[in-house]
């Protein structure tokens, strides 16, 4: 059973076809990449699974479950998180604070001072387990807003992985990342890779083709062709989309 499946995805807004029949699969522990021109339908697509928006027609599973159309909320606990395109952080809170929340958002026991006194520990703990993991283990007192660009970037994966994700969308992750960050954020992505399945949208065709296990490539909401890094680096109508190779 596949982790996650779209058969014949689609999404019309009024006459445009954003996203096309797209049938789209993710094995437990694939780091799976995509990529297109500006207005492929990369994110949309990964609105339509996630619940941001809900298809003109098809089908999103989730371990063999159909949760098409389910809002986000939902989906959220049914293991899906995403990062965006745009950084969407808590400007105002610590890094510790930011992951703590989503962290206490999942917890059994959520913390309460009147009722669960151990919770709080437990909650912590994993909280600076993420924040390790991410490298941002140091700046854990810092407010959110203050961080590089690159480190707010590396936080809003930490938030999304707060949630215990089983599979993890991340849209375009080093947008505006300094290039002597870059290095950094494809550590991130490697790590996170261990704990759950990945999905990587990327105009960086180098990150993708060295992350990726697999790679698909979509244009004008369609899916042009699907392989590994080495067959769609050779691919000549990938060539074409992206060099104006004839």
């Amino acid at each position: 059973m596949k982790l996650l499946e779209t058969a014949g995805l689609t999404k019309n807004f009024g006459g445009l076809v954003a996203v096309d029949e797209v049938n789209f699969a993710v094995e437990k522990g694939e780091l799976k990449g995509i990529i297109g021109p500006n207005g492929a339908g990369k994110t949309t697509f990964f609105n339509l699974i996630t619940g941001s928006l809900k298809p003109t027609r098809g089908k999103v599973s989730l371990n063999g479950e159909d949760i098409s159309g389910l809002p986000p909320h939902l989906i959220s606990r049914k293991g899906i998180s995403r990062t965006f395109q745009i950084t969407n952080i808590f400007p105002e809170m610590t890094v510790y604070e930011s992951v703590w929340a989503g962290v206490n958002s999942r917890a059994k026991q959520p913390w309460n001072p009147f009722i669960h006194a151990g919770a709080a520990t437990d909650i912590s703990r994993k909280t600076k387990e993420i924040c390790q993991m991410v490298g941002l283990d140091s700046k854990m007192g810092e407010l959110s807003t203050n961080l590089s660009h690159g480190d707010q970037r590396v936080l809003e994966i930490a938030i999304a992985l707060s949630t215990e994700p089983i599979l993890l969308l991340l849209d375009e992750p080093t947008q505006g990342v300094s290039p002597k960050e870059i290095d950094t954020m494809i550590s991130v992505v490697r790590k996170v890779s261990e704990v759950a399945a990945v999905v990587l949208i990327e105009h960086n065709m180098d990150i993708v083709l060295e992350l990726s296990d697999n790679i698909t490539v979509l244009e004008n909401g369609r899916t042009v062709t699907e392989g590994s890094p080495s067959e769609i680096s050779a691919n000549r109508e990938v060539q074409k989309i992206f060099l104006g190779i004839e």
